[in-house]
């Protein structure tokens, strides 16, 4: 039977066991789960909620076992954490039902021998209590706002301590939902009513066409979304488009454009008027880009498979602007990838090497008198200012425009960056 908890603990071993990323996974178990709308609700803040707190609840039960937690096994982990994820921060689920339910998972399992075992851990938590640590150094930070010990360093390292504790409570919170109005098809009022005859709520934002909900939705479930009146996008990579500025009939390219939320943007700015080439290195996912396209009615949008660290000599100054929204360590975006602060690149210097690369073939790729917008989604300073100073040293036909840096305390959205260049020469046309 269906229950919620169980697809919440499933989905948490999948993302412990590095098979994707959570928004993929849990949308993927939710779609083969019978749940009712409640229930897709409760395990989905479980879910996201034991990611988010994943090293203070691992803390806190290592006090109270006999091996590492590391060492149990993953469905029974997941059971304590999911459980003790409800006892500590979920005020509404009573903590006789936190413990009960993940008993009967237990019992339920195909390792029912452990079901004792979860019940003590569990009760002797809620007869004990528990202390974290309240100081302000590396390992109590990282304790206390569940993250892991090198991204505290980093942000310390590169904005001050009274920063870095914002981004960290920051990166705990719910974040906000936005959406893109799709202006090819309707508008911002139209949308806003026909929103409210689905029951969602929605208030008009600073950036134009963007609409912030108000209270939840459930977006696949949505006719409007279906009817490709809208898409899914946070307000930074809207405001970094509204630099970047594209215009009708215009040509323009986006490098690693999958799933395609900024291509989609540019083309409805772009009013479907001209072209607008979107690159994406795996196959699987150009698939997303056409379907996305083909929903939203975004007609100048051509989807290929092609990577973007090598340069096509077809392309050489063929386009009037090009994006590189590069590959990053995400750390801008734990509010909704949680699972990203448990991962790292193999190497941070092979992933600033591949983002120069690519800028480098964007840069070839921008007219005379065109423009090159540079992006990420991480608030690392390495792959941000320092990228951009790099790149300027190594092309100086390129001037920066704007740099900006997007703030979730600040400017409440996800931790985002842009660079905006103009390449010299004469004005395109």
């Amino acid at each position: 039977m269906a229950n919620a908890r169980l697809v919440a603990v499933r989905a948490v071993m999948a993302v412990e066991s590095k098979e994707g990323y959570s928004n993929l996974v849990l949308s993927g178990m939710l779609a083969d789960a019978a749940l009712s709308a409640a229930d897709r609700a409760l395990a989905t803040r479980i879910f996201y909620g034991t990611l988010d707190r994943q090293i203070t609840l691992s803390y806190i039960l290592n006090q109270f076992l006999k091996k590492p937690l590391k060492k149990v096994k993953p469905f029974c982990r997941a059971v304590l954490e999911t459980a003790l994820y409800q006892i500590i921060y979920a005020e509404r689920i009573p903590n006789s039902a936190a413990v009960n339910e993940a008993v009967k998972l237990m019992k339920n399992s195909k390792e029912r021998y452990q079901a004792a075992f979860v019940n003590g851990v569990l009760r002797q938590i809620l007869r004990q209590g528990y202390e974290l640590p309240q100081g302000e150094d590396v390992t109590s930070l990282s304790v206390r706002y569940s993250c892991p010990e090198r991204i505290v360093r980093s942000f310390l390292a590169d904005y001050g301590q009274e920063t870095a504790i914002s981004l960290l409570e920051q990166s705990l919170l719910e974040p906000a939902v936005y959406l893109r109005v799709n202006t090819v098809k309707t508008t911002v009022p139209q949308l806003c009513e026909r929103l409210r005859a689905e029951s969602v709520e929605t208030e008009c934002c600073s950036t134009e066409n963007a609409l912030r909900v108000v209270g939840g939705m459930d977006v696949a479930q949505c006719g409007a979304y279906r009817d490709g009146l809208f898409h899914v996008q946070d307000l930074a990579s809207q405001k970094a488009l509204a630099i970047f500025n594209p215009q009708k009939n215009e040509r323009v390219l986006d490098l690693c454009a999958a799933p395609g939320g900024k291509t989609f943007t540019m083309a409805e700015m772009m009013e479907n008027q001209g072209e607008v080439t979107a690159y994406e290195l795996h196959e699987s996912r150009v698939s997303l880009i056409q379907q996305g396209a083909g929903r939203l009615g975004l007609s100048i949008v051509s989807a290929t498979q092609g990577d973007s660290t090598v340069m096509d000599p077809q392309q050489k100054e063929s386009f009037d602007a090009v994006l590189c929204d590069v590959p990053c360590s995400g750390w801008g975006v734990l509010r909704r990838k949680p699972e990203l602060k448990y991962r790292l690149p193999e190497s941070f210097e092979e992933l600033e090497q591949t983002q120069q690369k690519i800028l480098a073939c964007g840069a070839a790729a921008v007219k005379k008198g065109g423009r090159l917008l540079y992006s990420t989604c991480t608030l690392r300073r390495a792959e941000n200012e320092t990228a951009v100073r790099t790149f300027l040293k190594n092309h100086s036909e390129f001037k920066l425009q704007t740099e900006k840096t997007f703030f979730p305390h600040i400017d409440g959205t996800d931790g985002f960056f842009c660079a905006l260049f103009i390449k010299a020469g004469e004005e395109h046309t």
